[in-house]
């Protein structure tokens, strides 16, 4: 089977992913996309989306992407389901070689990467099935359903200590739990932990259960030093011990982080590769918003766009 022949290949959706194809549709570049093996992305297991523009009362995650889809599709994507298991991208700005579920071929003039990150979890039976009824890995995304409750944190790191302190401001009461007798934080950050007077870490403490029906009303704890434990009445537990970037098969061709986010340069989705560009949580470790994916997927169909330009000129 020969090749497919495309001009540009957007791998992973979500709202960088489809916002990525609306404007390289919209600029007749006939873009075609591989979904992944989560179409949509993170916010398909999203309940409530209330901080992204234009949906005054606000959208649940699974409906905002079947609008971001149609609307990507109007305009002509080539919406497809599958996973890019390989690639050969080419140094020189070539073509660049992907591989579709281990068996289809396409070589792209140039390839947007919107493969996202995954949140890290704690392995619990019951965080995984009250995920988005209570149980949460981004405090600024689910937040404000929280305001004046009591809730917990999970994690040590400067993420922990972030999303506690943001918690802090809008809610009654915050628990941290870090398993250790130290907390791996910044010392700016657990200054900031410190102050938060209705902040509470619990040193040594691990979580046994999250405790709910349909919803969180409690975290069954354990002091792993004593072995006591405890239940705390808490509505909403937020896991926050770090993400993975979807970034695997990149890896030795693309220039990324020690934690895997890809690098682009400076006011630019571009990678170190000719005609590769990189948006949304791929590549952005600092704030991990729809909104935010969103103005990047926007970038790297622009740039894509010129990137094409630019190559037909020299032709």
């Amino acid at each position: 089977m020969a090749r497919e022949q495309v001009r540009c290949l957007i791998i992973g959706s979500g709202p960088a992913g489809y916002t990525a194809a609306i404007y390289t549709s919209r600029a007749n570049l006939s873009p075609v996309m591989y979904q992944g093996d989560q179409p949509g992305g993170q916010l398909t297991i999203t309940n409530d989306v209330e901080n992204f523009p234009g949906y005054p009362e606000g959208v649940v995650g699974p409906q905002m992407m079947m609008d971001l889809q149609k609307q990507a599709e109007r305009f002509g994507t080539d919406i497809r389901h599958g996973l890019v298991t390989k690639v050969e991208l080419s140094k020189d700005g070539g073509k660049h070689l992907a591989i579709v579920d281990g068996k289809h071929e396409i070589e792209a003039d140039t390839v947007i990467i919107s493969t996202g990150a995954s949140a890290k979890w704690l392995g619990l039976e019951s965080e995984q099935r009250l995920n988005g009824k209570g149980v949460s890995a981004c405090a600024v995304c689910d937040g404000f359903f929280y305001r004046g409750q009591d809730v917990v944190v999970v994690g040590g790191g400067d993420t922990a200590a972030e999303e506690a302190t943001y918690l802090a401001n809008i809610c009654n009461k915050v628990y941290l739990l870090v398993r250790r007798d130290e907390m791996r934080a910044s010392q700016i950050m657990q200054q900031r932990v410190d102050k938060a007077k209705n902040l509470e870490v619990l040193w040594n403490t691990s979580t046994v259960e999250v405790v709910g029906d349909d919803a969180v009303t409690g975290v069954k704890v354990v002091n792993n030093v004593t072995k006591e434990e405890r239940t705390l009445d808490v509505t909403g537990f937020f896991v926050a011990i770090g993400h993975k970037p979807n970034t695997d098969i990149f890896e030795g061709q693309l220039d990324m982080d020690s934690n895997g986010y890809l690098i682009t340069a400076a006011d630019s989705t571009a990678t170190n590769i000719p005609g590769v560009f990189a948006s949304g949580d791929a590549q952005d470790h600092v704030f991990r918003q729809a909104i935010t994916a969103a103005g990047t997927g926007c970038m790297a169909a622009l740039e894509a766009e010129r990137y094409l330009a630019a190559k037909e000129v020299e032709v």
